[in-house]
């Protein structure tokens, strides 16, 4: 069975992004589930909406959670009963990916490959690359917090680096140097040899 590789890029900031590969009849449901997996949401007030799109990012028909049977003609189909799939009609196919509509965070979703077969040793849909720390969401605690935390103790970057930018390591031994460069040129009391 293909498998069908994505790169979730956040709008704000593009470095923050996630690679997310499906299988073969995989639903957008699934999908969903991977992505809020990979940007370390909380799943209990998890909604989303997928929308087809073109190189311009222009939404196309929607692929809700709300809706639970795909019909003829409707505006939108169902996460749960639509393969991902099913909607791959090109190799630069393209989504947008919108977590929470009324906090309006959205993610550009692209399609980066499809490789022949699927490894029996991953459990698909599988995030393998990660770029950038997750965004956080305002009242909800994520784990990028925690991260950052682990930065800051990992590297030793206390609260004074983080504000002054450079120490101030190797001033005393400048300054030491530069006071005898210039005894030697011009001796105790300033002549010069």
């Amino acid at each position: 069975m293909p498998v069908f590789k994505f790169k979730v890029s956040w709008d704000d900031d593009d470095n923050i992004n996630r690679s997310i590969a499906l299988t073969n009849g995989q639903s957008f449901l699934q999908f969903h589930e991977a992505i809020l997996k990979a940007f370390e949401f909380e799943k209990k007030t998890a909604s989303g909406v997928f929308y087809e799109s073109n190189e311009k990012h222009v939404k196309g028909r929607a692929i809700s959670s709300e809706v639970l049977v795909n019909k003829k003609d409707a505006p939108a189909l169902s996460m749960l009963k639509t393969p991902v799939s099913a909607l791959i009609d090109n190799p630069d196919k393209k989504f947008i990916y919108e977590y929470d509509p009324a906090k309006n965070w959205s993610f550009f979703v692209e399609l980066i490959g499809i490789d022949k077969d699927e490894n029996p040793k991953i459990d698909y849909p599988h995030c393998f690359y990660k770029e950038g720390i997750a965004p956080m969401l305002t009242g909800a605690k994520s784990l990028s917090e925690n991260r950052m935390v682990e930065m800051e103790e990992k590297y030793d970057l206390g609260k004074e680096e983080m504000d002054e930018g450079y120490g101030d390591e190797g001033e005393d031994e400048e300054k030491d140097s530069e006071e005898e460069s210039y005894g030697e040129e011009y001796g105790e009391e300033g002549d010069q040899f």
